[in-house]
């Protein structure tokens, strides 16, 4: 990856093309799935979104298997998504971003006060 690609995110742009014709493929009810989890994930990124890649890709290879071996999603997935992205992002209430910000700000502002 050179630098320009770094700073236009152009590589992720095409990785994400390449998702999206993954997903096309897909049977009905995934590529719901995969629009839900697809939303939930991304306030689990860091400030480029690049963290997020490789799990990505491995949610949607595992949309793939399941939905090639005739599975359901609520089988796989169960109904929680959201919980299901939260234990891919790390752990169960794992911080987004904007956790991370305002918890890096309050302790800023608590050090200018001298607490």
């Amino acid at each position: 990856m050179n630098f320009w690609e770094l700073i236009t995110g152009n590589d992720m742009k095409r990785e994400l093309k390449v998702f999206e014709s993954r997903v096309k493929k897909l049977p009905t009810e995934y590529q719901a799935a995969w629009g839900e989890i697809d939303a939930n994930l991304w306030h689990y990124s860091n400030f480029t979104g690049r963290n997020l890649m490789p799990i990505l890709d491995g949610v949607l290879g595992l949309l793939e298997e399941t939905a090639a071996d005739g599975q359901s999603v609520q089988e796989v997935l169960g109904d929680d998504i959201k919980g299901f992205c939260s234990a891919l992002a790390g752990e169960e209430g794992a911080k987004t971003y904007r956790d991370k910000w305002r918890e890096q700000l309050n302790n800023n502002i608590a050090k200018k006060l001298g607490k």
